[in-house]
């Protein structure tokens, strides 16, 4: 499996600060006092690991996990998985989970008022292929709302979860759209200071995954590590 970078890796001031008083849950997540680093064991560094026998096939269709097609505008979303030099990062674990198209993620600790739709679970995983590609066949999700502050929608997204050798190279970001008028409203995002990072979480339209007459192509690549690294939400 690939090997992932570690947040310590990270460069310092590329990534949001854990408290950012506009979401207003970091107030109480964010840390009081300096992080403790615990070194890892050597069974922390080198297991539990996945096999390639876990993911099937058929894993990165969301369209098609239940007995009918889900409600919505079909997506497909690919792109790659680069290190800091663009190279492609191969076999890396890409998981992801979203809400269905009326905004509503299929979890009991979701009570949004909007329909569940029940040929739609909402997640999904694959593999990187040897050039670092990965693809994934979904609905776009809806925007819903999330009592953060009035009036408060979350724009539009699908989280990212990137697995390396192991349960502990785990990396985790969130893809937004183009073009949505939330996103200017929204904390989370905004808790990025850099124009230049906010925009590398929003996904280009991509016409040569387009498929005519079934569903439109969005690209998000996703670089790891360095001054271009995706944004990643810090693991706590």
């Amino acid at each position: 499996m690939a090997k992932l970078p570690v947040f310590a890796k990270l460069i310092a001031g590329t990534q949001p600060e854990y408290l950012h008083p506009d979401y207003r849950s970091s107030v109480k997540r964010a840390p009081t006092r300096p992080l403790i680093l615990l070194p890892h064991s050597f069974s922390e560094r080198t297991g539990p690991v996945f096999g390639r026998d876990c993911v099937s096939a058929t894993d990165c269709d969301l369209t098609a996990q239940h007995a009918g097609a889900p409600l919505g505008e079909r997506i497909a979303v690919s792109g790659r998985v680069l290190d800091e030099g663009g190279r492609p990062v191969r076999g890396a674990l890409v998981e992801v989970w979203q809400a269905n198209a009326a905004g509503r993620y299929t979890h009991k600790m979701d009570q949004h008022n909007a329909p569940l739709d029940p040929n739609f679970s909402g997640c999904g995983r694959t593999l990187t292929d040897t050039d670092g590609r990965y693809q994934f066949l979904s609905i776009k999700p809806g925007a819903y709302p999330w009592g953060n502050h009035s009036n408060a929608w979350r724009p539009a997204h699908i989280h990212f979860s990137i697995f390396g050798d192991g349960l502990l190279s785990r990396l985790v970001t969130q893809m937004y759209f183009p073009g949505d008028p939330l996103l200017a409203l929204d904390p989370i995002y905004n808790s990025i200071s850099s124009e230049k990072d906010k925009q590398r979480l929003i996904s280009s339209f991509d016409p040569a995954t387009t498929t005519p007459d079934f569903a439109l192509g969005y690209r998000f690549d996703m670089v790891l590590r360095g001054h271009d690294a995706t944004l990643m939400e810090k693991v706590k």
